[in-house]
Parts: C-alpha cells; sequence; structure tokens
C-alpha cells in the first residue's frame, strides 16, 4: 500500500471541533408527531376532548398531510382550535424554494419557531420520490469537504420537526408540484446533520415514518436510509432496535491516515471498528450496507485506494455492501473538485474487481445547492 500521497494537507485539516452535545435551545412546541398513539390520546384527553379525537387528528396529519383546522369537518368546530393549537401548532415556516432538473428537484429552506433555519430536498424519479430530510440544524462532524458540516452545529430536531419535512414533501409530491401527481416513497435521512448524533429523536421520527396511518406515513422501513459517518456505539444501538431500514455509511477513506483528516470522527472510532459495527448491523438485520465515497480529485481517488476499500469491505461485509462513489459536489471555498471521470471510472472498476458492488450514484441538484454535502441553510 502507498504512503501518504503528495497533496497539501492544510486542504484537508479541519478547523472546527467534533461536537457531540448540541446547544441547548428553546424546545419547539410539543406536537402530534412527537407522541406515540397512547401519549396522542392523553394528550387529547388533557384538552378535554374524548380520546377518539386523536385518531381523528393523526388521520389528517399522516393520511391525508392536512394541518388547515378549517377543513377537519369530522371533528367539532368548536374543538378544532384548541386541538390544532394544542397538537399541530406550526413548526416549520418555508422561507424560499428552488427548483432544478427541470422541476423534479426541490429544495426549500425552513425556518423553526426560534429562527433557526434547515434544509430538506424532494427529489422525483420514474419509479420513485425521494425526500432527503435534515435531523440537525447545521453539523457537528466537522468534515472539511462538505457545507453543513463546516457551517456547525446549531441544534438537534425534534421529532416532529423531522415529521414535518417529510409531510410537507408527501404533499408537493401527492399535488403534483414535482410532475405528475404521485406517492413520497423514499425518505433518506441525508440531509444537514448527523441523524446517529440525535439518536432518540431520529429513531422516533422512523417511527413515525413507518408506522400504518393513521399512527404513521406508512412508507416501508426497507424505503428509508438512516446514514452516519460512522458512530459506532450508536450503530450498534440502531442494530438493535429491530427495524429493517438501510444503513449507509459514509466512509470516503479506507485508510485511518486520510480518514483521520477526512472524516474527523475516525480518530475516536477507526475504519475496522466502523465496519465491524456495520457487519454486526448486516448480521442483524440482513440488510445490505450502503458504503457512501465522495470521490476528491488526487486526495482519495487513487487506485490503490480503490483496491483497499474493495479488499476491506469485501472482508467485513462479504455480500452485505454496495459502495455508491459519489463525484465531490462543489462548496463554496472549496479547493477541492470532483475526480475526472477517467478516475471515477477506474475506482469504481477496481472496487468491483474485488467482489464488492460499485455505482456511481445520480447526482442531483448540483446548481441550486442541493446535493450531498452542500446544504447550508444560507439566505443566498
Amino acid at each position: 500500500m502507498a504512503g501518504r500521497d503528495n497533496w497539501d494537507t492544510e486542504n484537508v485539516m479541519s478547523s472546527l471541533p467534533l461536537i457531540f452535545t448540541t446547544p441547548r435551545r428553546g424546545q419547539p412546541p410539543r406536537h402530534l408527531a412527537d407522541l406515540s398513539a397512547e401519549q396522542r390520546a392523553a394528550a387529547v384527553t388533557e384538552l378535554g376532548e374524548k380520546p377518539l379525537r386523536a385518531r381523528q387528528l393523526s388521520r389528517h396529519y399522516f393520511a391525508r398531510l392536512n394541518v388547515d383546522a378549517a377543513t377537519m369537518t369530522d371533528i367539532p368546530q368548536r374543538s378544532r382550535a384548541a386541538l390544532t393549537a394544542g397538537l399541530l401548532p406550526p413548526l416549520l415556516t418555508e422561507v424560499r424554494t428552488v427548483s432544478c432538473d427541470d422541476g423534479a428537484t426541490r429544495k426549500s429552506l425552513w425556518r423553526a419557531h426560534d429562527g433557526t433555519r434547515l434544509e430538506s430536498v424532494v427529489m422525483r424519479y420514474p419509479d420513485r420520490a425521494t425526500v432527503c430530510v435534515s435531523s440537525q440544524a447545521g453539523c457537528g462532524m466537522a468534515c472539511p469537504f462538505c457545507a453543513t458540516g463546516q457551517g456547525g452545529l446549531r441544534r438537534n430536531l425534534s421529532t416532529a420537526e423531522i415529521a414535518e419535512q417529510v409531510r410537507a414533501a408527501a404533499a408537493i409530491v401527492r399535488d403534483g408540484g414535482l410532475g405528475p401527481p404521485g406517492r413520497l416513497s423514499n425518505v433518506v435521512f441525508m440531509g444537514m446533520g448527523e441523524p446517529l448524533a440525535n439518536y432518540r429523536r431520529t429513531m422516533d421520527a422512523v417511527r413515525r415514518i413507518c408506522d400504518p396511518v393513521p399512527q404513521g406515513f406508512g412508507i416501508s422501513q426497507r424505503s428509508v436510509t438512516v446514514s452516519t459517518v460512522g458512530l459506532v456505539p450508536a450503530m450498534r444501538q440502531l442494530a438493535g432496535e429491530g427495524l429493517s431500514v438501510t444503513l449507509a455509511v459514509s466512509l470516503h477513506a479506507p485508510d485511518d491516515e486520510l480518514r483521520d483528516d477526512l472524516v474527523p470522527v475516525n480518530t475516536r472510532w477507526k475504519v475496522a471498528e466502523v465496519l465491524d459495527a456495520a457487519r454486526h448491523y448486516a448480521d442483524r438485520t440482513g440488510r445490505r450496507v450502503s458504503v457512501e465515497y465522495a470521490l476528491i480529485r488526487d486526495v482519495n481517488d487513487q487506485p490503490w485506494r480503490a483496491e483497499l476499500l474493495g479488499r476491506l469491505l469485501h472482508q467485513a461485509l462479504g455480500p452485505l455492501v454496495h459502495v455508491n462513489a459519489i463525484p465531490l459536489n462543489p462548496t463554496p471555498g472549496s479547493k477541492w473538485d470532483a475526480s475526472p471521470k477517467a478516475a471515477e471510472r477506474e475506482f469504481v472498476r477496481r472496487v468491483v474487481a474485488a467482489g464488492v458492488p460499485c455505482t456511481v450514484r445520480d447526482t442531483r441538484g448540483r446548481e441550486i445547492a442541493a446535493a450531498c454535502g452542500q446544504l447550508a441553510a444560507t439566505d443566498g
């Protein structure tokens, strides 16, 4: 294996610290999506209403994607204002929306109750519609090639703030906002933040997404992807949740020397530990793990790194792994660029030759800063 390549370390090292403890800020108001079915029934009872109102409200929110009290005609008019104020308070206000890909990709900038800003992206494909949601406002993982990571962490999002991104996306797809009317089919936790650093709220959001209507949105667990940069204890905890979501590991380098720089959490949990935790998840769930690998020109795209990546993944995960090679998406002020197409093709060829499936991800939304690593929630 080659040693450290001839590239400028100053371009790689992040000046930001890792942040695992989110800043304490005011909690968003209580919302229906924060609560279990039993808690919803108790909450409406506290408001002086019959428990059945909880199911009615849940049907409006999760099935009809509706938060407008005036249209909830199955609920007595005298009760609507109190119920919606108490359990369906406005959480996210859309500040701006931009589209590309002939209207098939749409990015929304949201403002939360405390002024915190976050972004989500919904994408329409011929065979599916996917929303990429944020789990945190900002990110504390400090990856230097990612705009979100370089912006720092502002706070965790609540379960309902995550669910509200899904509801809004589902309504857009249903109403034909991205083309012919359809149904939201996939949810990926690949927006702003490290989902496993906001573990309990992320898990609760997954359950709201996947619980049958009207308790949740009724999206298949197998159509939900939760990403991580490699928080090993949380990965192992996820394996015990009884879920069959896809685990996506943002690896970006197969060797500790480089990954320490590209993914600073690697200074705490090394590549071998991350892959061992990924294997544990695959063994417990039977689900194939997705490995994300951003190809950066002359930084991590060398042929020997492709061979090392393929060999390590084949040894650690056997057939239960797939590599998504991602052309690096440009971010403001970055000195780095995506690998040339020839280097990209050779990298993929060598990973496949090691017995590991590897494909290049279709990059959506680059021109509106909506692609992987570009979300920054700015007003620009």
